[in-house]
């Protein structure tokens, strides 16, 4: 647009010029013409009068020939002569009628050849316009050449015309003068147009590429925004699904189930979640070199690398979306459409981590129009989003509570309810309000009883608050209704075998493994299939033991514990100067006899302080506990029992401090045998003070290295291993447990990671 307004100027400024010279010429003309009839009048008149005073002779004629033709031999420029000369004496006429002829006839020829000139000029002219009406805009070099070209002709035409003239009639040069300096006008003014063509050409072009960089920058099409709304919400179910896996894990300890990741060597442990929303940390698995299918000869022992928290595996495969292309939801109804504008500008600033000022904007939008459920919808999301960066329960209970007012509103679009509610679900179980969690998802499942991902999300919840039975008829029927779901059958028979119905669990945990479906690739049903196929005595267990690992929930074939922090030294067995803890192995055996004497006054039976274990790790027998720490957390009343027990511990934080493990005495009867187990950490170590212990029949293994207690002695092990006890002796055996954390934990790991 630039460059053809510029041209069109151009083209105008050369009119002006070529009109002006032709003006100019034209004018000069009139004035030759009139200079030429003037003399000629005068020459005429001269020869009049001169006849009249005389009678010339034949050599005075000729004298006066002779000067007519010289002086009409000096005219300049074009002759118009059209006179005849008539004299008064018809006799002195004719004698002067010859020269004057042959004058008149000179004009005429040069007049023609004026005309022809002017004619050649006006052909010129008008081809001159024709070039400038139509000038070739690409390039502009080539359009200015051309102009130029044609301004180089009119001005060589000019100088022929006035060189033609000069030899006519001498006059000075002011015409060639002005038409020199008019050729240097139009050459000054066609390089300044051309170079305000170019800086144009360079500004558009400039103004493109802005333009188009922040096209690219900022997408407005629907088309960019459709992709970017989608692969927000694919961002959100991510994380969603990390979540549920989570909660799933911190909850385990709650759902009533016989096989609990946390039991200590042959003793029973009843230990309570503890519901830790904020601070929330997780790791990636650590993944060692392979081992054999069946139990290795020698444990394997590493080094630590590092020490990173792992407190739920989660893997690709259990992330994975379907392959077929995820329909877009629909999320705006009527109203929301008509402020889609807004809502994107407010959705921009979510998406761009500007929380506060996103949830203002959403805050301002909700105000404005209570009746728009995406514009309550993104004020949860942005409070749930403050949340998590403000590390607040409290914002995120206004979000829970945000999200339940979305699903309240009139005219809200059915995929926004379901985003809504299950989002809300999840943040509800991730704060610890289980219940509330259940009757959220009780609503899903009424509003659509078709998904059946909703059910299965029932289903952990039931689960969560150790409802077994209704999650159990909640996974039949989604089995009912689609038999293939492997989701369902790995949580169906995780139930089945919490039920120690062992060998009917085997088939639903393998085939929902099989199934590859999201969710089902979880250390947890990897764990339970290997120890129900142990408890059947199929070698197949070690088979999926290693599958596990290889997936990168265990650590190794014989290590499978699944709450982990990687690099850290990893051995079954452990001397005390290994562990760094010698001042306390030593003041526990050298008061053993008073820490027995306290342990034997607390086993009355009458005062029924030993609880009995109730984690199904028994194929047999008769096992208790009583405890005095348990998660780092004293128990007084159980203390009151043993108080010189309790005073000497006091003094060593790095057991009673140790979050994630107990002090308790352990009693275990004859007849006794406790299944292969591992315990759910690699972050403590346990020691073992016997305290009475029969001469025979009291074993314990670890990996593949089986040892004997003594009374005055501790035997110290990492309880992360496969472990397995035998108590075949003719008496009871009683021994002390205390746990301790791992010794190459930092202080800082030990004072944040969370309890177990």
């Amino acid at each position: 647009m630039f460059i053809s307004e510029t041209v069109h100027d151009f083209d105008q400024d050369l009119e002006e010029v070529v009109q002006e010279l032709n003006d100019e010429q034209a004018q000069s003309q009139d004035e030759i013409h009139d200079d030429l009839d003037q003399d000629l009048e005068d020459i005429v008149q001269e020869i009049h009068r001169e006849t009249l005073q005389f009678q010339p002779d034949e050599k005075d004629l000729s004298d006066s020939n002779e000067e007519s033709e010289a002086d009409e031999v000096a005219v300049e420029d074009d002759i118009d002569l059209e006179e005849q000369v008539i004299f008064e004496d018809g006799e002195q006429g004719e004698a002067m009628e010859a020269p004057v002829q042959e004058a008149v006839l000179e004009v005429e020829e040069e007049q023609n050849e004026l005309d022809q000139e002017e004619q050649i000029e006006t052909e010129e002219e008008e081809q001159i316009k024709t070039n400038v009406e139509e000038p070739e805009i690409e390039p502009v070099d080539e359009q200015h050449r051309d102009i130029k070209s044609e301004t180089e002709v009119e001005t060589e035409a000019a100088a022929e015309e006035m060189n033609m003239e000069t030899t006519v009639k001498e006059q000075p040069e002011p015409i060639v003068n002005e038409e020199q300096e008019a050729l240097e006008e139009i050459q000054a003014e066609e390089q300044e147009a051309l170079e305000e063509i170019q800086a144009e050409e360079q500004e558009v072009l400039e103004e493109t590429q802005s333009i188009e960089q922040e096209a690219l920058e900022e997408p407005q099409t629907e088309e960019h925004e459709a992709l970017e709304e989608t692969q927000a919400e694919e961002q959100e179910a991510l994380e969603e699904s990390e979540q549920e896996v989570l909660e799933e894990t911190q909850a385990d300890k709650q759902i009533n189930v016989d096989e609990k990741q946390e039991i200590a060597h042959d003793t029973p442990e009843n230990i309570e979640e503890e519901v830790e929303p904020y601070p929330h940390e997780e790791s990636e698995p650590e993944v060692l070199a392979p081992e054999q299918l069946q139990p290795p000869s020698e444990p394997v022992t590493s080094e630590p690398e590092e020490t990173n928290e792992k407190r739920i595996l989660v893997t690709e495969e259990q992330l994975e979306k379907p392959e077929a292309k995820k329909k877009k939801p629909k999320l705006l109804n009527k109203l929301d459409k008509t402020i889609k504008v807004e809502l994107d500008a407010a959705e921009k600033l979510r998406k761009k981590g500007k929380v506060q000022e996103a949830l203002k904007a959403f805050e301002h939008l909700v105000a404005k129009f209570p009746q728009s459920p995406k514009a309550r919808y993104g004020k949860a999301q942005s409070e749930d989003d403050l949340a998590e960066k403000m590390r607040s329960n409290e914002i995120l209970l206004r979000a829970i509570s945000t999200y339940g007012e979305v699903a309240d509103l009139p005219n809200v679009p059915a995929d926004l309810i379901k985003l809504t509610l299950k989002r809300r679900a999840d943040r509800q179980q991730f704060l610890g309000r289980v219940r509330g969690s259940v009757v959220t998802l009780q609503k899903l499942v009424q509003l659509y009883p078709d998904e059946m991902s909703f059910r299965n999300d029932l289903g952990v919840g039931y689960l969560l608050i150790g409802d077994n039975k209704n999650a159990q008829g909640v996974f039949e029927e989604v089995l009912a209704i689609a038999p293939s779901n492997g989701f369902a059958k790995v949580h169906y028979g995780f139930i089945l075998k919490a039920e120690n119905k062992i060998v009917e669990s085997i088939p639903y945990l393998k085939e929902g493994l099989e199934s590859g479906e999201p969710g089902t690739d979880d250390g947890r049903f990897y764990f339970h299939l290997g120890d129900a196929l142990q408890r059947a005595g199929s070698e197949e267990a070690y088979t999926w033991y290693e599958a596990g690992h290889k997936k990168g929930h265990f650590a190794s074939v014989w290590q499978r514990s699944l709450y982990n922090v990687n690099g850290l030294k990893a051995q079954p067995w452990w001397t005390a100067r290994e562990t760094g803890y010698v001042n306390l192995v030593k003041i526990l055996e050298a008061n053993w006899k008073l820490i027995r004497d306290e342990g034997l006054g607390v086993m009355d039976k009458a005062k029924g302080l030993f609880v009995p274990e109730d984690e199904n790790l028994r194929e047999k027998g008769d096992w208790s506990q009583y405890t005095l720490w348990q998660q780092g957390r004293k128990n007084e009343k159980s203390c009151a029992a043993a108080p010189k027990t309790c005073a000497l511990l006091d003094r060593f934080p790095e057991s009673t401090g140790c979050r994630r493990g107990q002090i308790k005495f352990s009693v275990m009867h004859p007849g006794t045998h406790v299944w292969p187990h591992t315990g759910p950490t690699n972050c403590r170590l346990r020691m073992h003070l016997g305290l009475v212990v029969p001469t025979e029949g009291c074993r314990i293994r670890c990996a593949n290295d089986t040892r004997t207690w003594e009374e005055g002695k501790v035997l110290i092990f990492d309880d992360s291993f496969e472990h397995e006890v035998w108590q075949e002796a003719n008496s009871y055996r009683l021994i002390f447990i205390v746990d301790v954390w791992h010794p190459e934990l930092t202080q800082h790991q030990r004072q944040t990671l969370p309890a177990i």
